[in-house]
């Protein structure tokens, strides 16, 4: 059975940065991670600069029998 959580990652780096860290932190707390799938992206801009990066993801993992 695969299970499907929605989680928000985010970084001062880049979008793929954002993607790995969203990854990275779920698997602290889950197993068998089997796709990630990115629902939305949007960065934060001050004085004409992107400041941060996050998307909203859906992580989909598989549950243990």
């Amino acid at each position: 059975m695969i299970k499907v959580i929605e989680v928000i990652g985010t970084s001062d780096k880049g979008f793929t940065e954002a993607t790995k860290n969203a990854v990275a932190e779920a698997a602290r707390t889950l197993k068998n991670i089997k796709s990630i799938y990115i629902k939305e992206m949007n960065a934060n801009v001050e004085n004409q600069n992107i400041i941060s990066y996050a998307v909203n993801a859906k992580i989909s993992f598989e549950i243990e029998k």
